[in-house]
């Protein structure tokens, strides 16, 4: 398993910058950032110096909690589009996990490792990245739309075909998902990986490394740190 039996020097926010499209039912605005992303939301509304982006959040589309807030400049273009029909999914009986708001320590530990073992990657580096991203918040939305306990951004989300980030079994298998596709573009290089998790892999890309950002060199040495820290407890708790 990678990371399993060693720990890593320390390295520095954010997420994978990923277009921020949300496939979500009843859209009625496209809405063109200044940075490029695109967003389709039901509705808009001024708050101060910010512009609130609202979705539809599944199951309750009447609810106002699915939103996100941009500065109201980098808001570039707004195109209406048609209503699309909500589709008539399936319907499932939720596990416990989906229906609780916060996972119990046990609960967390069965999801962070099955999601390891099912892309190879040290349960302690999800939990250490679950850390760093929302400090284990299943509803943390950060100011750029990032949800849940990896803030998944939600065209990040979609393409690992998670539909509810605020469900933790599915945000997680989404955040280890990504972060097994970073790990494998950059040969299992931790850093790098985090770098790309948090910037995105095209300033990785462009700077060939670890980009010379603040908050992305905070974040990784954040997420290494606190990987060290659990490594060196389990040594001190298997030599007592």
């Amino acid at each position: 398993m990678r990371l399993s039996s060693f720990l890593l020097s320390a390295f520095g926010f954010g997420l994978a910058v990923v277009a921020v499209v949300c496939p979500l039912a009843r859209a009625a605005e496209h809405v063109t950032l200044k940075n490029g992303f695109e967003v389709d939301c039901v509705r808009r509304e001024a708050v101060g110096d910010k512009v609130r982006l609202y979705f539809v959040e599944k199951g309750k589309p009447d609810s106002d909690a699915n939103y996100m807030e941009v500065a109201a400049d980098s808001v570039v273009l707004v195109e209406t589009v048609a209503d699309v029909p909500e589709p008539v999914a399936e319907v499932k009986t939720p596990s416990a996990v989906t229906l609780m708001a916060a996972p119990t320590k046990e609960e967390m530990h069965e999801m962070l490792a099955h999601a390891g073992a099912a892309h190879n990657i040290d349960e302690d580096l999800l939990a250490s990245v679950v850390r760093a991203e929302s400090g284990g918040q299943v509803r943390a939305v950060s100011r750029t739309g990032a949800q849940g306990l990896m803030q998944l951004m939600p065209g990040t989300a979609s393409a690992m075909g998670v539909e509810d980030s605020f469900r933790p079994e599915q945000n997680i298998s989404g955040g280890t998902a990504y972060l097994d596709l970073m790990l494998t573009r950059y040969h299992d290089n931790v850093a790098w990986a985090l770098a790309a998790y948090n910037a995105g892999p095209g300033a990785v890309d462009r700077y060939h490394g670890v980009p010379p950002y603040r908050e992305t060199r905070a974040y990784v040495a954040r997420v290494i740190r606190e990987f060290n820290r659990r490594k060196q407890m389990a040594m001190v708790a298997q030599a007592r």
